[in-house]
């Protein structure tokens, strides 16, 4: 394999490195197998093309649209991803890393797919929570919204994971409408190279929406916006220089940082060796210390112990560690890859002379490959017996695999160990007993962005204390960085600006394309369940006959149903309960009778009934009570080219008009 020149893809098209690029060496053989930076290639040009290009044609798709984008994206990458592996051993990963990387990263984006199809509309804007009554009768209403933000996303990469660190960020952004430029570390910048280009070369993105800066970004962060997000992943040193620049300040540009993180794992006092918690515990220490060869913005740092169980818990953890085979990543016996550099190795050498200071080395040995061109390292274990008097411990981050025993007194000792950390992205707890889950949540909760509780109950289930998952919210506290990524749509709302908007239901029901009590309704001239998915119109609505409610009825819905509670068949026994004047209809009497008076019974467009939600009885109804229903299509959702789902606003009112009750009826309707 020659030398390759890592490139830059900006403004639509592909920049060589320049004659000032950096030299990139094999993590594990230390040849040199590649050069990137110094491209001739314009900031102001890059920012102009996302802002005025890429921008304006992803506003353009909704929501459903752009996640239907993430899906094709994801395939495509899961078509390519024995290229990626390949490649990606040369950062030092072994294959069994690659799940973490590589199917870490497709799987965030299929995750970000489906839940842009199934918790966004089919539309551009979208609703954050119900609509607020401003006013006494309902006629003026305030809801919030979100919206796309106009500018770019700026993404700063770290060179652990250079796939999954790209598209946990990526899939979000382009969710939200906002079109990114990536930058990742150099050292791995090739592995990320090639993922764009195969993203880029399937067509499936619209110009403008990703470009890649691969070296550095010159000044491009002088030339940020309001409209623009920074998101960057590194160390807290970098992100403080970042984060003070003057531009962003001054625009208050959004900057969301997910830095170094001195992560604590706790065995629980109730963990006893030979249980299955004290045994999960030596595997989850062990996979978090050998997995990326510890390179791992959430790997366990420290590990708290009981002072009971300290002998216990090394000599299980050494002897695990022992069994580990460091070596070649592309060799299926081994079970620890290299670090990415050897100026990486060096810098972790430093920081574990730095922590043993204060601790003892356990096992492993810093220098077995002092002699090697590869970037390797034995799993380091230290012991710290003195961790309240100790610093290092708990401000120093070696990012390799490196980690050490912390014994502690009782669980407020061990809680006030965890927190000194100084702000986390996770911190685990393994035990079986709920009241020490309790304490510990409560306690280490604060100071940390996850908390990961795993037992015997939970673990053939659980995804791992350094897996962050894209349904959660990852980021920290202090330390952390302070910032949020992923946590399912709470990342897509990172990208998009929150509005209060106020005004008539009429005008609301129009911009958030969802129908509200107030607006306009529509009569469509037919029985709406004739119609067909495409042809129902938001705001058409019916309003059924009456149908009285007679003692008859409440008795043979009792006998037939087996619900005989008090209320529907003793009148001077639910006389005595401040809810009713007597006895009174059974609420699912009443939506069975509203389902009898609203469906159309023959075959027709609507499939299925798939649910019901926010219901609410209002009001008690009595034998001799007619009820009616009004029922309106409420919001409207593509599923696929054969059904939508239509949301139905359901009210049930008596004689006086009074609503007896409202809900939302869920229908799959054929397209």
């Amino acid at each position: 394999m020659g030398l390759q020149d890592v490139q830059s893809f900006v403004a639509g098209r592909w920049v060589q490195p320049g004659a000032g690029a950096r030299e990139i060496a094999c993590a594990f053989d230390g040849r040199l197998i590649a050069r990137a930076g110094d491209g001739d290639w314009d900031v102001a040009e890059a920012l102009a093309h996302g802002r005025s290009v890429g921008g304006p044609a992803l506003r353009a798709m909704t929501f459903h649209d752009r996640a239907r984008m993430l899906k094709a994206l994801a395939v495509r990458l899961q078509e390519h991803k024995d290229a990626l592996y390949d490649l990606s051993y040369l950062t030092g990963a072994t294959k069994s890393d690659h799940a973490f990387d590589i199917d870490g990263g497709i799987g965030t984006m299929f995750v970000f797919a489906s839940k842009g199809r199934r918790e966004m509309p089919d539309a551009t804007v979208y609703l954050d929570g119900a609509p607020e009554q401003l006013g006494r009768t309902g006629g003026f209403l305030g809801q919030h919204i979100c919206t796309p933000l106009t500018g770019v996303a700026v993404h700063i990469n770290a060179f652990n994971f250079p796939l999954w660190g790209m598209l946990e960020k990526l899939a979000p952004t382009l969710l939200a409408g906002v079109p990114a430029i990536v930058k990742p570390a150099t050292d791995t910048c090739y592995v990320t190279e090639l993922a764009v280009k195969i993203m880029m070369e399937s067509g499936i993105l619209p110009d403008g929406a990703l470009q890649l800066v691969t070296g550095g970004i010159g000044d491009m962060l002088d030339r940020l916006t309001c409209q623009d997000v920074v998101g960057f992943t590194g160390s807290a040193a970098t992100a403080g220089k970042l984060r003070a620049n003057p531009n962003l300040l001054t625009q208050g540009v959004r900057f969301v940082a997910e830095q170094d993180s001195l992560n604590a794992s706790i065995l629980g006092p109730d963990a006893q060796p030979g249980s299955p918690e004290f045994d999960l515990f030596v595997r989850e220490v062990s996979r978090e210390m050998t997995v990326k060869a510890g390179q791992k913005c959430t790997a366990i740092r420290r590990i708290l112990v009981p002072e009971a169980r300290m002998e216990a818990l090394q000599a299980a953890l050494s002897a695990r560690l022992a069994k580990v085979t460091v070596g070649d990543p592309r060799q299926a016996e081994t079970g620890m890859g290299s670090l990415v550099s050897l100026a990486q190795r060096a810098d972790v050498l430093e920081k574990i002379e730095l922590l043993r200071s204060e601790a003892e080395l356990v096992q492993g040995d810093p220098s077995a490959f002092e002699s090697s061109d590869g970037a390797f390292l034995t799993p380091i274990l230290l012991r710290c017996s003195d961790p309240d008097s100790a610093e290092r411990l708990h401000d120093t981050e070696a990012f390799g695999p490196v980690s050490t025993l912390v014994p502690y007194r009782d669980l407020d000792h061990a809680i006030a160990l965890a927190n000194r950390g100084g702000g986390s992205l996770v911190t685990s707890v393994i035990t079986h007993d709920p009241e020490i889950a309790v304490q510990a949540v409560t306690g280490v909760a604060a100071w940390n962005g996850r908390v990961y509780l795993n037992d015997r109950d939970s673990m053939k289930e659980s995804t791992g204390h350094g897996a962050p998952m894209p349904q959660m919210i990852h980021g920290g506290p202090g330390r952390a960085g302070g910032g949020e990524e992923l946590g399912g749509v709470r990342a897509v709302k990172h990208y998009m600006q929150r509005t209060a908007v106020q005004g008539s239901p009429r005008l609301l029901s129009k911009i958030g394309g969802r129908w509200m009590p107030g607006a306009p309704e529509v009569d469509g001239g037919a029985h709406p369940f004739t119609r067909r998915f495409a042809a129902l119109q938001i705001g058409e609505t019916i309003e059924t006959a009456e149908r009285t409610i007679t003692l008859e009825d409440i008795a043979h819905f009792a006998e037939f149903t087996g619900d005989t509670f008090y209320a529907h068949m003793d009148d001077e026994a639910a006389s005595r309960n401040p809810f009713f004047p007597g006895r009174v209809a059974h609420g699912y009497l009443l939506l069975s009778f509203a389902a009898g008076l609203f469906v159309e019974p023959n075959e027709g467009p609507v499939l299925a009934n798939t649910g019901l939600d926010r219901l609410r009885f209002m009001k008690p109804v009595s034998a001799g009570t007619a009820i009616h229903v009004r029922l309106t299509v409420k919001a409207k959702t593509p599923r696929n080219a054969e059904y939508g789902e239509v949301r139905w606003h359901v009210t049930i009112l008596d004689t006086e008009n009074d609503k007896v009750a409202e809900y939302e009826l869920l229908t799959m309707n054929a397209v």
